[in-house]
């Protein structure tokens, strides 16, 4: 895949901007016009467009319509000469990310691009989107990485939800940074507020020496509340605060931290569902989620599959084999056939067990180990205790209208309990 399609009618230009590409590690295609542009996005697949506005045949604006309607996940970079600052500001409502303003330096041009895609040299650690609606979901997140609102991010367990804030992150000004990923559903309830807001020493049994919590830890950068939704109410509260007055304070602590931190969000439930049951507060919703953005589950963005499990075998192989095996043609069918009500995360766990049972550098079908028939719904009917347990679980919930303080009593757990077990039942299918 070359880095950079250029496409520029001034011939020294166009040259000019190719040596700088290559210089700074990018490889790239180079057109005359809009439509030889065009001729080549169909043949090949560019990480980024860098077009002139004002050509002959077909200018930029009309280049960039036909790019979001054939190749929607393509970010675009229009050059404007002065004239036409008003055209470029146009095209970037129309969905440009950005423009360079003639003339411009080397060092402009490739911090420009290197702001959207990364030299060759470097690690490929971006999100796998071959699927086309994919690349429009990593399009959108391009654009919202430039601002600074909040971003709630729904989707399945294990669509990868967490590698998609990162790439907001990584292409944000906040990207020098930290980014501080918290797992809200993974941390007793008791320990979640210390941890988010920090505490000083002998504020608490345990507290032996003052701790800063995460947000003190984002500052500057961008803190991730995976699984938001797990939050109880009280806490939900002590959070909207901070996001509010934009200062922390530390448990036990009497002074106020000042914050400057992007705050992005996950949650595998339907948020408006929990804020019409009352488990979600309403003004903590629309405080986190000024863009909603949704990860679609790996069954519905099937171009994804194959490049996605040769990314996983490369990452798995890199230091273990001295040869990295492929798939063969059946496997590849039948991992298309599969629906992963387990997403990204069941196909890792897949890979990673064919790499082990593979022989002679080949994946076969035999070596994925996958159930006989594709489980297309939200149940996978696997008769084991566990499962038994989430049938249970989920009989319970229908009877009691979800109320779930009432399901944790009948149960005997705390409320914390049951909504890991709920957590863990959406990671097998459950629609709960």
């Amino acid at each position: 895949m070359s880095d950079v399609l250029i496409v520029e009618d001034d011939p020294v230009l166009r040259e000019a901007l190719g040596e700088t590409m290559s210089l700074a590690g990018h490889s790239f295609l180079a057109a005359r016009d809009g439509r030889e542009a065009l001729a080549m996005l169909e043949r090949h697949n560019p990480a980024i467009v860098l077009s002139d506005i004002r050509m002959d045949k077909m200018d930029g604006q009309q280049l960039l319509s036909e790019i979001q309607r054939r190749n929607p996940g393509v970010p675009v970079i229009l050059m404007t000469a002065h004239g036409s600052i008003d055209d470029a500001v146009h095209a970037m409502r129309q969905g440009a990310v950005d423009y360079l303003q003639k003339p411009f330096s080397a060092h402009t041009l490739t911090e420009k691009i290197n702001h959207y895609i990364k030299p060759l040299s470097m690690d490929d650690s971006e999100p796998i989107a071959q699927d086309p609606k994919s690349q429009a979901l990593m399009s959108m997140a391009l654009r919202v990485a430039q601002s600074d609102v909040g971003v709630m991010i729904s989707g399945e367990s294990g669509t990868g939800k967490e590698v998609l804030a990162h790439f907001i992150h990584d292409h944000s000004p906040r990207r020098e940074h930290p980014f501080i990923a918290i797992n809200c559903a993974a941390i007793p309830e008791q320990m979640l507020e210390a941890t988010l807001f920090g505490y000083e020493k002998g504020s608490f049994t345990g507290a032996y020496k003052s701790t800063p919590g995460k947000f003190e830890q984002a500052q500057g950068g961008t803190l991730l509340l995976d699984e938001v939704s797990e939050m109880s109410l009280g806490l939900q509260a002590k959070l909207l605060r901070v996001l509010q007055e934009k200062e922390v304070e530390r448990i036990g602590a009497n002074k106020m931290i000042s914050l400057d931190v992007r705050v992005l969000a996950t949650s595998n439930r339907q948020l408006l569902d929990e804020v019409k049951a009352g488990r979600f507060r309403e003004d903590l919703f629309y405080r986190l989620n000024v863009f909603p953005l949704h990860w679609l589950p790996l069954r519905e963005r099937p171009n994804d599959i194959i490049p996605l499990a040769n990314y996983l075998i490369r990452r798995h192989c890199q230091n273990n084999l001295p040869v990295t095996p492929v798939l063969s043609d059946k496997a590849k069918q039948a991992l298309l056939r599969y629906a992963w009500p387990g997403n990204a995360r069941e196909l890792d766990n897949v890979v990673q067990r064919a790499l082990v049972l593979q022989t002679q550098n080949v994946i076969e079908t035999e070596h994925l180990q996958l159930p006989d028939t594709a489980v297309s719904g939200t149940k996978k009917e696997v008769k084991n205790l566990q499962n038994h347990e989430f049938d249970l679980i989920e009989q319970i919930l229908k009877e009691h209208q979800g109320n779930r303080q009432q399901v944790a009593a009948i149960l005997g757990v705390s409320e914390r309990t049951l909504r890991y077990k709920l957590a863990r039942m959406r990671e097998e299918g459950y629609v709960v």
